[in-house]
């Protein structure tokens, strides 16, 4: 990539709100500082080494500006680093995700339980790239083209919860009227219908959808969703309750448990549900 294309691309810059990303880009910006002058090049040389800018390289090294896997990969090789500069991409990579959102899959990535309720979109965790994409985009006003990008990235990389061993326990209640939504357009429906299908059928997932035609209950408020953790404490969190803040106190838990309880109990069944959305799916 050109260095002017590179210097004019939205989306690398570090949040100075983000306490930790700010931490991780200063560290390795001064890293590869002293590494640099270790071995006597000057910025300018090392930015032609690398294909970039002298100005790059003071961003990068001034943790002002979140380098890319082969900015570092080839500092690596030109530095002889023995593959510790490469090596920090692994927490670089974080950083482009928001902070929120690391948030969230980290206690994802910790929970023995999860469940989710969604009542106007379908669960982030069981987007395709596609779909996460469009619904992304579709923001007002919107995102540019590098931020939809680096948001579809980290919606993707929760999904990481499904390959975890031993896996965790997850539970899923969408609503049908979602699910009849041709978003992206019909290939990118079939798909998204296609793979909560394939979702729905792994041994440690339980999909349910509470049906069009079904009364009045609790969830109608928005989101709900419960982690609980192996040493028995839990996490809850809905756009109803609490102002939408991520709470941990054991009375708001038990409302919120109720609450889910009540609406797992009117979703279709796990059989019935994968019917449907089988069914949606011949209507495509």
């Amino acid at each position: 990539m050109s260095v002017d294309g590179e210097v004019a691309e939205p989306g690398w810059e570090v949040d100075p709100d983000d306490d930790w990303g700010v931490a991780v880009i200063a560290t390795v910006g001064r890293q590869l500082k002293l590494r640099r002058e270790a071995v006597g090049m000057r910025a300018a040389e090392f930015g032609v080494a690398v294909g970039y800018g002298e100005d790059m390289v003071y961003k990068v090294e001034g943790g002002k500006r979140i380098p890319r896997q082969e900015y570092l990969n080839r500092a690596d090789e030109i530095l002889g680093a023995g593959g510790l500069i490469s090596a920090t991409w692994e927490d670089v990579k974080r950083v482009r995700y928001p902070k929120k959102v690391r948030e969230l899959a980290k206690l994802e990535g910790q929970a023995v339980e999860i469940g989710v309720y969604e009542c106007n979109i379908i669960a982030g965790l069981l987007q395709t790239p596609e779909h996460a994409r469009t619904v992304i985009s579709a923001a007002q006003p919107p995102y540019s083209p590098d931020d939809v990008e680096r948001m579809v990235t980290a919606r993707l990389a929760r999904q990481s919860v499904f390959e975890r061993d031993p896996a965790p326990s997850i539970h899923f209640v969408l609503e049908e009227a979602p699910l009849r939504r041709p978003i992206g357009g019909t290939m990118v429906w079939r798909r998204q219908l296609e793979h909560l299908l394939e979702v729905g059928r792994l041994h440690n997932v339980t999909l349910q959808v509470m049906p069009l035609n079904s009364e009045i209950h609790s969830g109608l408020d928005g989101r709900i969703e419960v982690l609980k953790f192996p040493d028995g404490t839990a996490v809850g969190r809905s756009d109803g309750a609490f102002n939408g803040r991520a709470t941990s106190d054991p009375k708001q838990l038990r409302i919120l448990e109720l609450r889910y309880g009540t609406i797992r109990a009117q979703a279709l069944s796990p059989r019935e549900s994968l019917a449907l959305i089988k069914q949606l799916l011949g209507e495509t």
